[in-house]
């Protein structure tokens, strides 16, 4: 793994921590230490996780180019045990120069004292300023709130060693607007972590905007999961993509974004950057078939960027895919994968279908969209036709299937609102059905019509006497 700048170096190591805690069986803590004493930063990244094993080091490549040797002399301190260890052993690695020629260095080791604890501390220090370190390290923690992994406590300490001699502290805890049990699946973590991030305003706030969502009905959300199959050649995948559609009321704090999508992307419980396989998949969806027209998807290192063509300016598209091995790999920078295309076109459509199925007239094709501009019309008709006859029968039987009141006049209004709701109704549930599925549209209302009746015959009956046929536009 290229490192092409201390900020990267930073997150890198920080990743592996994470990942350490991940495998462990209990709660853990995750440190990370900015102590600045100018020109000097030094940085210590402390977990409780697993001990270290010195494998996961050995990609670490040092790029002469992006980190110059007035910045970092290339030394990384660790200190690690596991549980079953009675020492905590210490080394030096040197990652500047080739692979080959790299020198281990073992310190001596500390006794325990039957202690039984397990952990790592990896430190390096830095010719670097502490604003140049800071964003970037939030930036991450914040987007790893997103994940909700449940067992990880995580913090960042800033210590100044200059005449103020200030000492800050971050905390990253999910302040969570909705409780997970500790047994929630990924996806409902994911699905809850994305729904926190998007009323946090990205979570830059501690608690919900309440000014942007007074409601909760403003914020849709949905998951798609994609698996495929574990072969010799391949490790099992899992594609999780979750989507939230918010609605934005007037709001001061609210700063629009746009006719754009911020996509965030995660491998393995990590963020990630965007891979040219997301990018295909993300240009390669029916956008239209969801009443969405793609203008561009554009990489931008951390996450792609959707342009969208006539977004209404109150709604807003948030995305994110998180891409994983069914098994936990303990080391996953060492398993080299791609994602695959059509795994993450198919979590991506597996969410969008769902929003469709749960919210009523969102998501709705321009196919769809374009038949119920019809429907007002439609409607208009045929209340006429039910209100000027003079058939007491017909009229009763009219009122039953739109469940309307039959002991008191009912206006032409009422009649056509209800009819235009049916029509509608029915165009939406059609237009849920996935392409290869789609059939003719059910019937409006239900009749006692037998269901035996030949096809040829039914025609007959219904256009005896030499009535018009219509057809729907297209």
């Amino acid at each position: 793994m290229d490192i092409s700048s201390v900020q990267k170096l930073c997150i890198d190591l920080i990743s592996s921590a994470v990942q350490r805690c991940r495998l462990s069986e209990d709660l853990c803590r995750l440190s990370v230490v900015l102590k600045s004493s100018p020109p000097i930063i030094r940085v210590s990244i402390s977990d409780t996780g697993t001990g270290s094993c010195l494998e996961e080091f050995q990609d670490l490549k040092c790029n002469r180019e992006g980190i110059g040797t007035e910045k970092w002399d290339g030394l990384l301190s660790i200190k690690t045990t596991s549980i079953s260890d009675n020492k905590i052993y210490h080394y030096h690695l040197n990652l500047r120069g080739s692979v080959s020629a790299r020198r281990l260095t073992r310190l001596p080791s500390i006794l325990k004292n039957d202690a039984k604890f397990s952990g790592t501390e990896v430190c390096l220090s830095i010719s670097e300023t502490i604003d140049a370190l800071l964003n970037d390290i939030k930036h991450y923690f914040q987007k790893m709130l997103i994940l909700k992994i449940p067992s990880v406590a995580a913090e960042l300490v800033i210590e100044r060693g200059d005449a103020s001699g200030l000492r800050c502290q971050n905390v990253f805890l999910p302040n969570e607007c909705s409780p997970l049990n500790f047994s929630s699946s990924n996806v409902e973590r994911l699905k809850s972590g994305l729904e926190e991030y998007v009323l946090k305003h990205r979570n830059s706030l501690n608690n919900k905007c309440d000014s942007c969502f007074c409601s909760r009905e403003k914020l849709k959300i949905s998951s798609g999961v994609a698996r495929s199959m574990e072969s010799h050649r391949s490790p099992g995948l899992i594609v999780e993509a979750v989507i939230a559609i918010s609605e934005h009321s007037e709001s001061l704090c609210f700063r629009s974004s746009g006719n754009k999508t911020e996509v965030l992307h995660f491998k393995d419980f990590s963020p990630s950057s965007v891979s040219i396989a997301s990018l295909n998949a993300l240009t390669s969806i029916d956008w239209r078939s969801y009443g969405l027209t793609l203008v561009s998807a554009v990489d931008q290192v951390d996450h792609a960027l959707i342009e969208w063509e006539s977004l209404p300016p109150y709604l807003h598209i948030d995305m994110v895919i998180h891409c994983y091995h069914k098994q936990v790999i303990t080391f996953p920078g060492k398993c080299k994968y791609q994602p695959d295309r059509h795994l993450i076109k198919k979590g991506v459509k597996l969410a969008l279908d769902d929003l469709k199925e749960k919210h009523t007239g969102l998501l709705l094709s321009a196919h769809a969209v374009k038949i119920c501009s019809y429907a007002p019309d439609l409607a208009s008709s045929i209340a006429g036709i039910i209100l000027s006859s003079n058939d007491v029968k017909f009229r009763s039987k009219c009122s039953l299937l739109l469940e309307l009141s039959q002991s008191q006049e009912i206006g032409k209004q009422t009649v056509e609102d209800r009819i235009k709701e049916k029509i509608i109704s029915v165009i939406e549930t059609n237009d849920r059905k996935p392409e290869k599925i789609k059939e003719a549209a059910p019937f409006l209302f239900e009749d006692d019509r037998p269901q035996d009746l030949d096809p040829a015959d039914l025609y007959l009956e219904e256009h005896e006497g030499g009535d018009d046929v219509f057809s729907f536009p297209d």
